[in-house]
């Protein structure tokens, strides 16, 4: 094959952002194929061993270099915007925005749910065998505030050994602060933070050869795996969801991005492309962190020292997905139960869900973690949570992506802010 024929070939072959999104409509649709019974039972335990192990390799890709981007991008981040000055405005924009979409994702789930009332013709007896089946611990809320203190300061050795992200997020910021205090001796080591963080990208550039394939075989594994008789049985409850997660996504946020920077949609969207498509299929905003940089970067025109600041710490405390989520599960489990919340309940559910929401560790279904604390606030049983085990795998996709897509909002917001 001629040269010329090589360059005609790779004119027409679509780029890394199509390769994604059509692997992952590939993936969904195989999935659904397998879940159907259509192949038979030794092929479909072979398709859907080779796409575990495939999507695997393409986590644990991502996952090597999660620990070292983060410890890096904050260090070197907050040692920049400390050294122009900019870091007291950084944290009062990027917190500020992070509560402000919080709440709007809320207030929407609460309103949404309130007007569809899912779960209104069901009784919670109904799932009694499952609900007695979970052994669920509860945490009062003195104990979850002091326990996810305590998280905050863990040796940082042992925290990236066990890939604990919160307290490298706290070790890293506090260790770019140390490095600007101390001053020009320092430099050094800036310098070598600084190559490390850029070879980081490198490997990230060849990890992201991958995701198409990743993408495929996760997507395929979900679909496939999926019960679809219960998601049939809670399809309205299911619907609301992604119609709520989806209008914060498409709409909020989108919104409030071009309220504080005149930026369209479309321009998020066609930046964004390879994060998104990787949340969902990962349903992890913290394995996705390497791709948002990436996208944050050299997409959106976002500085590194804000983008290496800014999205660390919102996969690990921005999470309006979580939060929505969290919220109208609380309203569905109320309605199962036949209780109707007043709105200073509703209030409390609100408030509750931003807190766990910020104290969830970015992984799949770790909103589950949480969900306990926002149900015991108002009184509804925890034990409830067993109804919302089943489905919350394949909500978790779609409150992913919009969780990742609130931090890239934020960064751009942040960035421009900064001028």
């Amino acid at each position: 094959m001629t040269e010329q024929n090589r360059w005609n070939i790779r004119s027409y072959w679509p780029g890394i952002n199509a390769q994604i999104l059509i692997a992952a409509a590939a993936g969904l649709l195989l999935g659904y194929w397998l879940n159907g019974q259509n192949a038979a039972p030794q092929t479909r335990d072979q398709i859907l061993y080779v796409a575990g192990l495939a999507g695997g390799v393409f986590i644990d890709l991502l996952k090597m270099v999660l620990i070292p981007l983060i410890f890096t991008s904050i260090v070197t981040g907050v040692a920049h915007l400390q050294a122009h000055r900019q870091a007291s405005r950084v944290w009062r924009y990027t917190f500020g925005f992070f509560v402000l979409s919080m709440l709007l994702a809320m207030i929407l789930a609460l309103v949404a749910t309130g007007w569809v009332r899912p779960g209104d013709g069901l009784q919670l007896d109904m799932f009694a065998d499952s609900m007695a089946s979970v052994k669920i611990t509860q945490l009062s809320g003195p104990e979850f505030l002091a326990q996810f203190l305590h998280s905050l300061f863990l040796n940082p050795l042992q925290a990236m050994a066990n890939g604990k992200i919160l307290p490298v997020v706290v070790f890293a910021l506090f260790l770019g602060a140390a490095m600007v205090k101390a001053g020009e001796r320092k430099q050094q080591v800036l310098g070598v933070l600084q190559e490390l963080l850029e070879l980081l990208m490198l490997i990230i550039q060849w990890v992201m050869y991958l995701a198409p394939l990743g993408v495929f075989a996760l997507l395929t594994k979900l679909m496939a795996t999926q019960d679809m008789a219960l998601l049939r049985t809670m399809g309205e409850f299911i619907l609301l969801i992604f119609a709520i997660t989806l209008i914060h996504g498409v709409v909020v946020l989108p919104g409030l991005l071009y309220v504080f920077t005149r930026k369209s949609p479309l321009w998020l969207w066609r930046g964004t492309r390879q994060a998104l498509v990787t949340a969902f299929a990962t349903s992890s905003s913290a394995a996705t962190l390497p791709v948002s940089l990436k996208c944050a970067e050299e997409q959106l025109q976002v500085r590194n020292d804000v983008a290496g600041f800014v999205l660390p710490v919102g996969a690990t405390m921005n999470m309006d997905g979580t939060a929505l989520y969290e919220a109208s599960a609380a309203l569905f489990i109320a309605y199962l139960a036949g209780v109707d919340l007043s709105v200073g309940q509703q209030i409390i559910v609100m408030l509750t869900a931003m807190v766990a929401s910020m104290g969830a560790p970015g992984i799949p279904s770790a909103g589950m973690v949480t969900m306990v604390m926002v149900l015991q606030s108002v009184g509804l049983p925890a034990e409830a949570i067993a109804i919302l085990l089943p489905i919350d795998r394949i909500l978790d996709t779609v409150r992913t992506a919009v969780n990742v897509e609130g931090d890239l909002v934020a960064s751009v917001v942040v960035n421009e802010r900064l001028g």
